[in-house]
């Protein structure tokens, strides 16, 4: 039996995912898989038996991800199983900037009990009127899964969308719409942009990216949305561009005391994922990951490890290593198991930046001395072993 942990409320059209195999317990400490969504893990110590950490959305800035590797536990992650909910709300808030819709409503609970609010409200409405999204030009900074999806929404609104991102996957080329132009440069995309959305991961690389130099090149009333991270937006500089006129509307996710209040700043509590598909469409991503990596060994979509898949478990016994991207660690590996008459009947060793993985299917039982001869090589982080013998 397999015990996982929930650090959340946890959608239970996932959770019913997991086979009779598996049982929640009550005891962190017991767990062989955490499942968590925004609960912060920053802190946490984390037991001998906890294999994975799953991720019920993107988002990882809430787990101590480092010390995760260096302790040889598994993050996952469930990218674009949020992204239909986070594009709604994107388009929402392009829509809510572009007409004073809040101004609007507003107004009306202002005068409720007003006998003759409808023929006020024709006099007012001038107050309130906008623009419309059609002809415009917007800019995806990020090509992802929500971005993309972004992207492709707004052709069909009429809107000329300019895409920007250097490191676009195949995936997601071939599913953006090939009437989106795309810019060779950032700066491109901001000077031309009539909306901008931005669309990338939370990174030393991206943080600030949104800054006054930024600002400074873009169209005058230009609506900026953030629905990726608040790090990718400096606060001080966006609310000097609000309140200079340069900034129409921005429009963020992310709640917080700098910009809350500000004219122009139209802020919203991170509904972005808060769906009921959202949080289904999370909850088994992470339930299938976890499974298949405690049963078979494969990691998908982990933040710290490569991605591995070396299929379902036959009738032969599967090592798995967590290690560093070090010269001869395969050479290592191999003499062991060679030394201890052992015949490799399938092998795969990928690797991310400094660290590896590498799935090995033996057809003989794995000696203990084994175990702990792989166990002592320098650079592996932990060995397990899945038998069928």
């Amino acid at each position: 039996m397999y015990p996982y942990y929930c650090l959340n409320p946890i959608s239970e059209v996932g959770l019913k995912k997991f086979t009779s195999d598996y049982e929640e317990t009550k005891e962190i400490e017991k767990a062989k898989a955490i499942l968590v969504r925004s609960n912060t893990m920053l802190e946490m110590e984390f037991s001998e038996e906890l294999l994975c950490i799953g991720r019920a959305g993107a988002g990882v800035n809430n787990i101590p991800c480092s010390r995760c590797t260096e302790e040889g536990i598994v993050v996952f992650n469930t990218p674009g199983a949020n992204a239909n909910g986070v594009k709604e709300l994107v388009i929402a808030g392009m829509l809510l900037a572009s007409r004073d819709i809040i101004g609007g409503i507003n107004w009306i609970e202002e005068h409720e009990e007003d006998g003759n609010i409808a023929s006020k409200a024709e006099k007012a409405k001038k107050a309130f009127a906008g623009r419309e999204l059609y002809g415009k030009t917007l800019g995806v900074i990020g090509l992802g899964a929500i971005g993309v999806q972004v992207a492709n929404v707004a052709t069909y609104l009429g809107m000329d969308v300019l895409g920007y991102d250097p490191y676009i996957s195949i995936d997601s080329a071939w599913h953006l719409a090939r009437n989106i132009k795309h810019a060779q440069t950032i700066d491109e995309l901001l000077k031309e942009s009539d909306y901008i959305s931005i669309h990338v991961p939370a990174l030393e690389s991206t943080k600030d990216m949104i800054n006054k130099d930024a600002i400074s090149l873009m169209k005058k009333d230009v609506v900026v949305l953030n629905f990726a991270r608040n790090t990718l937006v400096n606060d001080e500089d966006m609310v000097d561009a609000l309140l200079a006129g340069k900034v129409k509307n921005y429009v963020t996710d992310f709640p917080t005391p700098s910009m809350v209040g500000v004219k122009g700043a139209i802020v919203i509590p991170h509904l972005g994922a808060s769906t009921e598909e959202s949080e289904d469409n999370c909850a088994k991503m992470a339930v299938q990951q976890i499974m298949d990596y405690i049963e078979n060994g494969n990691i998908k979509n982990s933040v710290n490890f490569p991605d591995c898949d070396m299929g379902k478990r036959r009738d032969n016994n599967r090592i798995l290593l967590l290690h560093y991207n070090k010269p001869n660690m395969i050479g290592q590996f191999s003499s062991i198991l060679a030394s201890a008459n052992m015949n490799i009947a399938d092998m795969s060793n990928k690797s991310k930046k400094e660290f590896a993985y590498t799935m090995i299917d033996i057809d003989s039982v794995v000696p203990e001395t084994v175990l702990s001869s792989l166990k002592a090589i320098e650079g592996v982080k932990k060995v397990r072993i899945l038998t069928n013998l």
